[in-house]
Parts: C-alpha cells; structure tokens; sequence
C-alpha cells in the first residue's frame, strides 16, 4: 500500500494538475487506474502505452510536445527511460507496482519499495476513493484484472452480490464465474484495434457511471461497449477453442497462431491458466517475423526468473511479474528459446 504521505504528495499533484497527461498500461488494470484519475479530476487525456510496457524518448516525447501538458502522469507502466523523463521537462508522476528502477527527476511512488506488489488500481484508490466512493466498481474491476482480490472488494461484494457474489473470494472465480469478470473483459476489449477506434471506446467508457448500464445495455454508451465486447469475444471463444485442442499432458503447454490486426494472447494465456490449472502457459502471435508471447505459470514457479535466463543467447526480450510475463521472440530463436525455458524450469 502507499504510506498516508505518499497518498497526501499524489493527491496534491492530481489538484494541481490543469492540463495533464496520463500515459498508461494497454491493459485492464492500466485503464483502471487512468479512469480513477480522470475520473477524479475531470481533466486531461489519455494515452495507452500499447505492444511494450517501457516509455521510451520515441515516440512519447513527441505525444508530450504536441499536447503540451502541464504534467505527466506515469500509471501502471513498467519501464520509463531517463532519457524520456529528461526529454519532457516537466513534472513526472510515475505510480506502479512492478520491479523497481532507479530514476532521477521523477517522483516515483512503488510499494515494491517495501516488498509489497499490489496492483495500480488499489493504489489509486487509496487517493480518490473518499471523493468518488461511485467508482469503487473501477477500482475492482482493475484490481481483479490483475489477478488481485482486494480487501475493499466485500463492500462492493455486499452491495451488488449479482455482479460479485459474497461467496467468491479468489481473482480466479471473479474471472471466469461472475460479471465482474465480464465486465474486465470489456475493459481489456476496449482497447483492442486502431487507436482512433481506441480512444472512443475509452472516452465512451469515463462516461459510463454504473456497470449496469454495460451489463443490462441500460444506456447508449452502454449499449455501443456491449456491441464492441460482443463482437470482439466471438472471436475470442474461436481462438480459445482453437487453442484448447493443443492441450495434452505436457507440463508446457506451448501453442502460436497468426493474427495481424488483433492481439488476445494476454486474456487468453490467463483463461487458459484457469482452464489447464497446473499447465504452464506459453501462447504466441505471429507477426513481423517474430513470436509476441503471453507466459503464464501457476503459483510458486518462479516463472520471470526463468523468462530472464531463458533469453540469454536468444534474439528476444521480455519480463514481467513472477507468474504472469511478456516476451517477443525472432522466429528463428524459438526453438531454442523453448528449451532454454524448459531447462531453467526443470521439465
């Protein structure tokens, strides 16, 4: 958790802020935590950091100069480079929960300072949670997209047992057994395809004040995430059918497929885990002569630790927390990558 101080600086910085910036992950609980702040301030833009989770000079530098914010905001985002933070000149507030880096000029706020790994979205909580107690369905929805139950989630538990049940109690039954894991769904969705197409689907979602309205299409903005979540899980349940019949007894279950314009593997690669329960899950996208992987692995193996060692010598690159790991690997690399994995995983 943040300290009460590191709760007082963020908060201070959100208040002040007239013209920010939120630069932050492409994935449930990165859109979670931007819609917390935005929501909060009523202020400023958005802008996924899609493919890789690093903040690089190129392009983001550029995506600073042109809409001149007044600060930036840094959520859910693993790496951001020196050279990006000394390129903007301006405030840079970076809120994460993944391994930490050394950064100057940058005010960085990580509970990994003090051992603890709880995902963006509860942290952001902490800040905004007594001025919008309304968005506690936000801050659950993200927290439980990162595989996190958190403690905060029996008050909303207890106020819509529809959505969440009392009686589910683990990230994985949230997932794969009730709304809320719809509803994670939708956010994941939303930022699949064109930017522009992006970028809608996020502005129609700040608006959305009630997941009923999602759920029950009870609003056209309702109504328009509900299609785009339709539309996108048919395709889904195919790739997920498609998959599961590579399944066998291998400790590793190891599966590629092609696919240009859509990229599923991280929802897929979690379900997937669900599913095969004690498989270790490697699942690949062709593209540009290269495998763009989503690794998963059930508890207690030490699967980034492994992902590290595993690359040495392999034209490749990835990371990530210790059962739940990107990676993109040249096509050429890719059968020695596998058994440089399955030895550093004994299997």
């Amino acid at each position: 958790m943040l300290t009460p101080t590191e709760v007082t600086k963020i908060k201070e910085e959100l208040d002040t802020a007239k013209r920010p910036l939120f630069l932050y992950h492409d994935d449930p609980d990165g859109l979670a935590s931007f819609l917390l702040c935005y929501r909060y301030l009523g202020e400023g833009r958005g802008l996924p950091v899609k493919a890789y989770p690093r903040i690089a000079v190129d392009p983001f530098a550029r995506k600073v100069t042109e809409y001149e914010p007044d600060k930036v905001f840094v959520l859910d985002v693993a790496m951001v480079d020196q050279e990006f933070i000394d390129a903007v000149n301006i405030p840079v507030i970076w809120i994460d929960h993944h391994a930490l880096l050394q950064r100057d000029n940058v005010q960085y706020f990580n509970p990994q300072k003090r051992g603890v790994n709880i995902p963006t979205p509860e942290l952001i909580w902490q800040v905004v949670s007594e001025t919008r107690p309304q968005d506690l369905w936000i801050a659950v929805t993200g927290a439980i997209g990162d595989w996190h139950f958190p403690a905060y989630a029996e008050s909303y538990q207890a106020a819509n047992p529809a959505i969440l049940p009392k009686t589910i109690s683990t990230p994985e039954r949230a997932l794969y057994e009730t709304e809320i894991g719809i509803l994670v769904k939708v956010f994941s969705f939303c930022l699949k395809g064109q930017m522009n197409e992006v970028q809608q689907a996020v502005k129609t979602l700040t608006r959305i004040n009630d997941p009923e309205e999602i759920l029950r299409q009870t609003t056209p903005q309702g109504k328009y995430l509900w299609k785009k979540y339709i539309t996108l899980n048919k395709e889904y349940e195919q790739l997920k059918e498609r998959a599961l019949k590579h399944a066998s007894k291998d400790k590793l279950f190891v599966w590629t497929y092609q696919q240009d314009k859509l990229s599923l593997t991280k929802d897929l690669a979690n379900e997937l885990l669900y599913l095969l329960k004690d498989k270790i899950v490697i699942l690949g996208r062709e593209k540009e002569g290269e495998y763009r992987c989503s690794l998963r692995a059930p508890a207690n193996i030490p699967l980034s630790k492994a992902l590290e060692k595993a690359l040495i010598g392999v034209q490749g690159y990835g990371g990530g927390h210790e059962q739940a790991c990107g990676a993109a690997i040249k096509k050429d690399d890719w059968e020695r990558f596998l058994g440089n994995l399955r030895k550093e995983l004994k299997l």
